[in-house]
């Protein structure tokens, strides 16, 4: 595993650079293993939450091998293939071509991080017919008739849905009020501006909220003066917070403590509560910041959280490691089921794939309705509670009550 170490570290210096790793070895009986992608960002500003994906994604593969790899093929073992997509689209785009064109023996894929990077690639797999899942949340994404996507994580808009009454039932158990009005700060990226859209599309309405300031950025922010003198001239009672980027999570919610915005603080994704944050901040400052997030690690994956904190010494196990896990376990059972190294039979046992209870995802099922979607997908919403972010909502999956942010 030090090898591999080296070898992922390596491959983050190198543009496009695309390894096998995991289940390199034949099975017992010299069987040929069965390659997956992971096409994710391993170089430039996204490259961290790729290397957390990739070693998700090892554990899988590692965990499904040593569970007899995949049965109905002699006991093949599983491999990954690992693709830097880059941080642009355009990159994302030139490394799903590369990817499809160099590794014809692939059976399926997962990627690609952000929604922009998994819409760009997705053009790219859908024409070669390679089936992809994928945490990417942008409603685009399994909008636009594709057969070979699969999107394992519920949709941005249906997370603000599922998100925003819960939230809103909080504040008031909590303080005895419901809000009245909300800022909303959000960069550009897809999913951000997908949730962003499904609350104004009628949701705040419904709601009660009302909108007293919005500013939309494209990352990396330079300067975050200018949008937390809006937020603290406007004085709502909470604060949406979309950013993708740590860096910009970071400077924004340094320049609120600068400029004393005391404002309960609501994040929708991961950027607020990946590990690197506690690099430059007081954990003290993000206490009671909560966040709905696609997947995190929960109650009853405590083994697997700490197999990863001795193996890469994380410290949790964010979304983009559970989720690419579950992906593992999720393309053994469509293999399980296809009985075959095609991917176009792959694909068509993960449209009509029923694998009963979801035990890697919140809610719902290990089955994908018309559009890709996983049926009955939710969500968690995490909370920074002494220095960790912890998952507070479904109750069922919770390790700690939440507490309403102070204001």
């Amino acid at each position: 595993m030090r090898t591999l170490r080296k070898l992922l570290l390596a491959s983050a210096a190198a543009p496009f650079a695309a390894l096998a790793l995991a289940g390199m070895a034949m099975g017992q009986d010299g069987t040929e293993p069965v390659q997956i992608g992971l096409i994710v960002p391993v170089s430039g500003i996204y490259a961290r939450p790729g290397q957390v994906m990739q070693m998700g994604a090892e554990l899988g593969i590692e965990d499904v091998n040593a569970a007899g790899g995949i049965s109905c093929l002699d006991g093949a073992p599983l491999e990954l293939v690992v693709i830097d997509s880059g941080d642009s689209v355009e990159k994302a785009t030139n490394a799903a071509q590369r990817m499809v064109a160099e590794y014809p023996d692939l059976v399926g894929a997962s990627g690609a991080y952000l929604s922009s990077f998994t819409l760009a690639v997705t053009e790219v797999t859908e024409r070669a017919n390679l089936p992809l899942l994928t945490l990417s949340y942008s409603d685009l994404i399994t909008e636009r008739g594709f057969k070979n996507v699969f999107q394992t994580s519920a949709t941005a808009g249906a997370q603000a849905s599922i998100a925003l009454p819960i939230i809103m039932d909080l504040a008031e158990k909590e303080t005895g009020e419901r809000p009245k009005t909300v800022a909303i700060i959000t960069d550009n990226t897809a999913a951000s501006l997908s949730s962003v859209e499904r609350m104004k599309g009628g949701l705040l309405d419904e709601l009660g909220l009302e909108v007293v300031m919005e500013e939309v950025f494209t990352p990396p922010l330079a300067d975050a003066s200018a949008l937390v003198q809006r937020v603290r001239t406007s004085r709502p009672d909470l604060l949406f917070f979309l950013p993708t980027v740590i860096s910009d999570a970071n400077l924004i919610l340094q320049k609120m403590q600068e400029f004393r915005v005391d404002v309960p603080t609501i994040s929708f994704g991961i950027a607020i509560a990946e590990p690197e944050v506690l690099n430059v901040m007081d954990p003290a400052l993000l206490e009671g910041v909560m966040s709905a997030v696609a997947n995190w690690g929960v109650k009853g994956q405590e083994d697997l959280i700490q197999r990863l904190n001795e193996r890469y010494g994380e410290p949790w196990m964010t979304q983009n490691a559970i989720s690419t896990y579950g992906d593992m376990w999720i393309f053994k059972a469509a293999l399980e089921e296809a009985c075959s190294r095609d991917r176009e039979a792959v694909a068509e046992a993960l449209r009509n794939l029923d694998a009963g209870p979801s035990r890697y995802y919140p809610g719902g099922t290990i089955s994908f309705d018309e559009k890709g979607r996983r049926d009955g997908a939710s969500l968690t919403i995490i909370q920074w509670q002494d220095g960790v972010p912890v998952t507070v909502f479904p109750e069922e999956l919770a390790v700690a009550e939440p507490r309403w942010p102070s204001e």
